[in-house]
């Protein structure tokens, strides 16, 4: 996820403990056009729109995933899909980019979610709201049984990959640095080479001119 504010967690209050988690996060997505609405570990975390290198970076994170051929044939690549989550009876989360089988459709769940076991990948951006991406949703994603997780780390500029979920963690989780070249695990299904330099390049702000 990306934000420039951080996240700003919410509960129930207790006059509404009829409504559910879910109802609440409707209802915050109603009132709050372009933010991104997820629950995590029971908690609704809400994020306020990307910013514009965040937007940029990711158009420059599907290329080579598309150029590996696995946007088409047995995988899709796609943006802000929910991913209904088992860290909580409503948890879902919303990454900024995922690689799915083709058929994921065929495993709906509901609130406009899927089944993990249709994601071969998920990768996030970072913004304000770090901590989360490599914190919280680390946790989720690995007990979810997301095979990879990529993190864009903007704020400590290198990127992280991690695999091999074991529970509420990840068994490897690599570091790379600006410089570096990243091969992904071959289960994505094609052979997909990141460049971590020409990456967090494009997900940097450019200066602001002053007036």
């Amino acid at each position: 996820m990306s934000a420039a504010p951080a996240e700003r967690p919410h509960s129930a209050e207790a006059s509404d403990r009829e409504k559910s988690l879910l109802d609440e996060a409707n209802l915050l997505m109603e009132r709050n056009p372009g933010y991104r609405i997820e629950i995590i570990e029971g908690q609704i975390r809400v994020t306020p729109p990307a910013d514009g290198a965040h937007g940029r970076g990711l158009t420059k994170l599907m290329s080579p995933f598309m150029a590996a051929g696995l946007d088409g044939g047995e995988t899709e690549v796609v943006q802000a899909i929910g991913i209904w989550l088992p860290s909580g009876p409503e948890d879902y989360a919303i990454p900024d980019l995922a690689v799915v089988d083709a058929d994921f459709e065929d495993h709906y769940t509901e609130n406009n979610c899927y089944d993990p076991v249709a994601f071969r990948l998920v990768l996030e951006v970072t913004s304000s709201n770090y901590q989360s991406d490599l914190r919280t949703k680390v946790g989720a994603y690995a007990r979810a049984g997301v095979p990879v997780y990529v993190i864009v780390d903007r704020k400590h500029n290198r990127i992280h990959v991690l695999t091999d979920p074991e529970e509420n963690e990840y068994a490897t989780h690599r570091v790379h640095a600006p410089g570096e070249l990243i091969t992904l695990p071959d289960s994505l299904g094609a052979k997909v080479t990141l460049d971590v330099t020409e990456i967090l390049k494009a997900t940097q702000p450019k200066p602001r001119k002053k007036d």
